[in-house]
């Protein structure tokens, strides 16, 4: 049975009309099924959420991984670069050539106010935490409401 179907059901141990209780044996039974259904459904948030903090470290751990890798990998290629020089390698295994790009490099004094506005780059979105801030003092801002929240917490 579900909490709904119980729910229901317990309506039916009571007379509408008068309030008075039809059948008590079957008010328990259903109260103790309704508490065991709402034991078991809490312990099975609780094994979720226990879940994926395990995932969640295991990702953090991963990607901890990856990066360590990636940066043996380029360290590695600034090696075999800087040792080959522009020599081209090849044998059964790998291969190794080159390619030319361009890239921009920026000096660390550069002057954002003298760049041509279409060469910079701006984002905009909103501050949730001023916004919030400036709610709380009372300021009205059009499109924007505090709302009160009922988190469940289960331990």
């Amino acid at each position: 049975m579900t909490l709904y179907e119980i729910d229901q059901a317990l309506l039916d141990t009571v007379d509408e009309e008068t309030g008075e209780i039809i059948d008590f044996e079957k008010l328990e039974a259903l109260e103790m099924e309704r508490d065991r259904k709402i034991s078991n459904i809490a312990c099975w948030i609780k094994d979720l959420k226990a879940e994926a903090a395990a995932i969640k470290e295991e990702k953090q751990k991963l990607d901890k991984r990856q990066k360590v890798a990636e940066a043996k990998a380029d360290q590695l290629g600034n090696y075999l670069s800087s040792y080959l020089n522009g020599a081209l390698y090849k044998d059964a295994r790998c291969s190794i050539s080159y390619r030319k790009s361009t890239s921009v490099k920026l000096d660390e004094n550069i002057i954002l106010e003298r760049l041509p506005l279409d060469c910079i780059k701006v984002e905009t979105k909103p501050s949730l935490s001023a916004i919030k801030e400036a709610l709380t003092k009372g300021m009205e801002i059009e499109g924007a409401y505090l709302v009160t929240n009922s988190n469940i917490q289960i331990k």
